[in-house]
């Protein structure tokens, strides 16, 4: 958690932020847009929220987003290596979780529902911000933010303004536990009123090597290598903009996002002791992503329907292979080595265009922002496979190259509308509501004879946020709000053997809209040099998605369909102190709960998180603000309630405790120029451990490992 930047009350959004002197502790922006599309302060935001900038991103050296997102209340990660870490947020993962860049959609209809896509297609180096709403937002944003928001906000170049000026910085990172090194280098400038930036970012690294020890029932004798968890990764983004006269202006962006040789992650049976188990290689071995984005802002417009007008065009690519490979030993009296191995490879090519169009009016003392927003994924898809039999005379395969998904669209079309009144000086209320209309279809598709098939959503979400202030500086909140999740292309349409050769999924494109109700409750304390917060939470999720048997069969196969069956209740409390100690120190902590479960089949286990989380953190800044140094330590119990039949752990999650070091120097100036330097410790103790979602296919965090990063600002 972050204790050198405490949310008390600060300067507006600044677009130059990540070209500021990174050696320093910058507070938190009192401002956020995620919420509620319009600048807000934090602590008036009726929602549980966390704002990071992006000083305490390059501080963490975090190999992304999700991975620094885990030490906050709430926040969890799934995935691992370099590149693949998702966040998770209060039990929620995947297609539940809504990505955005700048306020716009990155997740997609192809991708599996507990998978999501990854943070990564945004590089790290671009960022100005990271914004996370914990709890439903689905009136602002549509489908899939059932569990929360992560936006992603990039540095902007400032347009319209006079005069030249430059800044950019460029910098190098290496750390020992994987051998990465991650050159990166950005900057913003401005020529009268036309504005530009650009970012670039190299990563190589390595599969790193998970530590010695115990964890539940595995133990490695040895440095284990964790294999899949390198990869080779690059980002890019240039950006234009123009602003004609004071109260309008245009922008064109464009970025892209490379990778090879990514993977799921995975320890050798061997290593884990189970010699005899079935093994599973998911890779990534390529994916490209492009965007192209045109945007026009209006401001203080005074016309009679709107103060401010904002219209975003974009088009994206995203082209992905992954190849699975699976090998099930027949086991016991057949001969060593037999068995049935699995390999099948999938190439998406998946396109999209949108926009999203907004208005903000201002009337007295209130506030309404309305708009409509649109997005077609257009997804192509090839498949193949290769099912050998061994171990009883020559090899014996059979290959299919049928598409298991066929081609499809998903269109989704919505307007919403939300007002924040205030009611009295110490009173706001924040109503919304959204429509939406999604549709689903698939397109003709070389080998697949199934029938073209259509579905059809019209959900209607809303939404009801409370601020009170009690006294100056100590506000209670409440919130209310339903949100969705539309089924994606895979949940609805694939049809065919399994990729690991277990089963024969069958289609169902009659499945209904996932929904859920959220309620919080929380207050928040902003006084002197501390700052609080607390949220009880209860979001139930109806109609959830799950793969069940049929009953019937085709050929060998056990035929398995996705269904409308869950209805999963998560309550949890959470809880963050933060404090100014004096002399430059300052410490705080939090502590979060969260109790999962399926309210129609109490005995099935659903929880994919931890159960209890505890941090904190304790720091120190030099008056000078050249050197500044931090301890964090993160705890999460024992979990119980979850599923964990076949996994070499055993029958439960242990509790694991994890500590860390920080620290960096500004080193010297010349000029405008700056040097400086970051240190980190991760895992100080050299613990064998995994977060809860990445265990049940066990999947250790990496051993001790430094890093180093140099970086000069000018």
């Amino acid at each position: 958690m972050s204790l050198l930047i405490l949310p008390t009350l600060l300067q507006a959004q600044d677009n130059t932020s990540t070209q500021r002197d990174t050696t320093k502790a910058k507070q938190l922006s009192e401002l956020s847009v995620t919420a509620t599309r319009i600048p807000t302060p934090v602590f008036r935001v009726a929602s549980p929220l966390l704002v990071l900038d992006s000083s305490r991103i390059r501080a963490t050296l975090a190999n992304g987003v999700s991975e620094l997102l885990r030490e906050y209340p709430g926040m969890d990660m799934t995935g691992t290596g370099a590149n693949q870490g998702r966040p998770v947020i209060r039990g929620q993962r995947g297609q539940r979780i809504l990505l955005l860049e700048d306020g716009i959609r990155l997740n997609n209809s192809r991708r599996q529902q507990d998978f999501g896509e990854i943070p990564a297609l945004v590089g790290l180096e671009s960022l100005s911000r990271v914004e996370v709403v914990r709890g439903p937002l689905s009136v602002l944003y549509g489908t899939d933010a059932i569990g929360g928001v992560v936006n992603l906000i990039t540095a902007r170049p400032v347009y319209g303004g006079s005069g030249t000026r430059v800044r950019g910085s460029v910098g190098y990172r290496y750390s020992t536990g994987d051998n990465q090194q991650r050159p990166a280098g950005s900057v913003l400038g401005q020529v009268g009123r036309f504005g530009f930036g650009g970012t670039a970012s190299y990563r190589d690294a390595s599969a790193y090597s998970a530590p010695s020890g115990r964890f539940g029932d595995i133990t490695l004798q040895s440095d284990t290598k964790v294999r899949d968890t390198g990869v080779r990764d690059a980002s890019y983004g240039l950006e234009a903009g123009y602003g004609f006269i004071e109260r309008h202006s245009v922008a064109a962006k464009y970025s892209r996002y490379e990778a090879e040789d990514a993977g799921f992650g995975f320890v050798d049976n061997s290593a884990l002791g189970t010699p005899d188990a079935a093994s599973v290689q998911i890779r990534y071995p390529k994916q490209t992503y492009d965007k192209l984005s045109l945007s026009y802002r209006g401001n203080s417009l005074g016309l009679p329907v709107a103060d401010r007008f904002e219209v975003t065009g974009y088009t994206s690519g995203n082209l992905r292979t992954l190849t699975l490979g699976v090998f099930v030993p027949f086991g016991p009296g057949t001969p060593p080595g037999a068995g049935v191995q699995v390999d099948s490879r999938n190439f998406t090519d998946i396109g999209t265009l949108g926009y999203r169009a907004e208005a903000t009016k201002i009337l007295g003392a209130h506030v309404l922002t309305y708009g409509m927003d649109f997005f077609r994924d257009r997804s192509n898809n090839t498949d193949s496979s290769a099912t050998t039999v061994v171990g009883f005379g020559p090899p014996q395969t059979e290959v299919n190259d049928t598409a298991l998904t066929p081609n499809a669209w998903f269109r989704s079309a919505g307007v919403f509308a939300q007002g924040d009144f205030a009611l009295t000086e110490q009173l706001s209320v924040v109503l919304g509501v959204r429509w939406q209309d999604i549709v689903a279809r698939t397109r003709p598709t070389a080998k697949v004879t199934t029938p073209l098939v259509k579905a059809h959503d019209n959900p209607v979400v809303g939404s009801a946020n409370l601020s009170y202030r009690i006294v100056t500086g100590v506000n209670l909140v409440a919130a209310v709000g339903r949100a969705f999740r539309s089924p994606n292309l895979i949940e609805r349409f694939f049809n065919g053997p399994t990729p690991e050769g277990s089963g024969y999924q069958q289609r169902n494109p009659d499945l209904r809209p996932e929904t859920s109700i959220d309620v919080d409750l929380g207050i928040k304390v902003g006084r002197g040099p501390f700052y609080g917060e607390g949220f009880v939470f209860r979001n139930e999720v109806r109609n959830g998605i799950r793969i069940a048997p049929t009953g019937e069969k085709v050929g060998p196969f056990d035929v398995f369909q996705n269904v409308n069956i869950d209805k999963l209740r998560d309550t949890g409390i959470e809880l963050l102190a933060q404090l100014e100690l004096g002399h430059g120190f300052s410490a705080g902590g939090s502590y979060t709960h969260i109790s999962s479960k399926n309210v129609l089949d109490p005995n099935n286990p659903v929880g994919d998180s931890y159960s209890s989380k505890l941090t904190s953190s304790l720091a120190w800044r030099a008056p000078s603000g050249r050197i500044w140094a931090e301890y964090t330590l993160r705890h999460n119990g024992t979990r119980k309630d979850v599923e964990l039949s076949g996994s070499p752990i055993g029958p439960l999650l242990p509790a694991f405790t994890v500590h860390g070091l920080r620290g960096g120097a500004r080193l010297f100036r010349a000029g405008r120029t700056t040097h400086g330097i970051t240190v980190t410790m991760n895992n100080l103790g050299n613990a064998l451990y995994a977060e809860f979602s990445n265990a049940s296919f066990f999947r250790p965090e990496p051993k001790r490992s430094l890093g180093l990063a140099w970086t000069t600002s000018f």
